[in-house]
């Protein structure tokens, strides 16, 4: 590298900070990392594991920062919470196993309520202290599912400009885009997510849903760090890297660029599962995608697809009960 192309100077930082002190003085924390360029540019955050179960987030962004060290920033900022509920994360749950409460319903968050709050509030408050370009909430999904982008529901004309922005964000990261259905646009509970109440503070926000749950799945970490690099590249704050061999799902050109429609899909009756598509299929208006058969083999049931869409994971478990969701699609306009 000549003397002309040095790269610019950035500070990578790893710090904690207090959640509360245990019935044995122990400290519970948060912990953070931030790796900011010399030059001045767009600020990102990067937040995971909100839900214990949910680990592949934390393995992308520890990637994503070790890449940093060997490719420095070129500008702006990179923040992150890689494991916002470790309460959680230690017993693989999805819920503050001590209160019962789920962080993704508990934002903004109160520094003097609940426990969830209180964690909700340090990490909401971190956000907002550094006006972000834009959040990306990393989750995991069913065990059998595909990466898709997920945009939260229209939050009113007040907060337009954020919603637009993260419209326009959602499709750099190339995978399915998917909305949430839109009549939950008013939902109390909705408003309580991280990437809900963000967007409700003006705040662009996205959730990228990056495979199954519970264990560390390394092609969804790799298809996790190719579109986040990939978008950081976007905004000139990283040099762009090719992977060639990546294993991400590419819709098909007449599809590229549209917004799908979230959509699950329940039996009626009860039975084992077996399923007639898999994660990434594109089915067809009343194509059978999987069948229901009592303990004695029989068909009880035959589910086909609503309309035409892709198909985004199915359940992890090979049970069926009278309105229990088994499938979930993104629904083709």
């Amino acid at each position: 590298m000549s003397l002309k192309e040095k790269k610019p100077k950035q500070k990578i930082k790893y710090s904690l900070t207090k959640i509360l002190t245990g019935s044995d003085l122990s400290l519970r924390r948060l912990a953070q990392m931030q790796a900011v360029s010399e030059i001045p540019g767009p600020v990102i955050w990067l937040t995971a594991c909100v839900h214990g179960d949910e680990i592949g987030g934390i393995v992308i962004i520890q990637e994503i920062f070790k890449r940093l060290k060997k490719m420095h920033l070129l500008k702006g900022s990179l923040y992150a919470f890689p494991l916002m509920n470790p309460i959680s994360f230690e017993t693989a749950t999805r819920r503050i196993s001590i209160s019962e409460e789920d962080l993704n319903r508990s934002f903004p968050g109160d520094k003097e309520g609940t426990l969830a709050e209180r964690i909700a509030d340090k990490i909401f408050t971190s956000i907002l202290e550094t006006k972000p370009v834009l959040v990306l909430d990393l989750h995991n999904d069913w065990t059998q599912s595909m990466p898709y982008t997920l945009i939260d529901p229209y939050p009113g004309l007040k907060h337009k400009d954020a919603y637009t922005l993260a419209k326009n964000f959602s499709h750099k990261f190339g995978f399915v885009v998917i909305n949430e259905q839109e009549d939950l646009a008013d939902s109390s509970e909705l408003k309580r997510t991280l990437s809900g109440s963000l967007l409700f503070h003006n705040i662009p926000a996205l959730t990228l849903e990056l495979g199954g749950a519970y264990v560390v799945e390394e092609s969804n970490v790799e298809a996790g760090v190719k579109a986040i690099w990939g978008f950081l590249a976007s905004l000139g704050m990283v040099k762009s890297v090719q992977n060639k061999n990546s294993n991400v799902f590419r819709l098909p050109k007449f599809l590229k660029g549209r917004i799908f429609r979230y959509e699950h899909l329940s039996a009626s009756s009860s039975g084992i599962v077996r399923f007639l598509a898999k994660p990434g299929d594109i089915v067809k208006k009343n194509q059978p995608v999987a069948r229901v058969y009592n303990v004695f083999g029989k068909i009880q049931e035959t589910l086909k697809a609503k309309h035409q869409a892709v198909v985004l994971g199915h359940a992890d478990y090979s049970v069926a009960f009278p309105g229990l969701d088994i499938m979930a699609f993104g629904k083709i306009k």
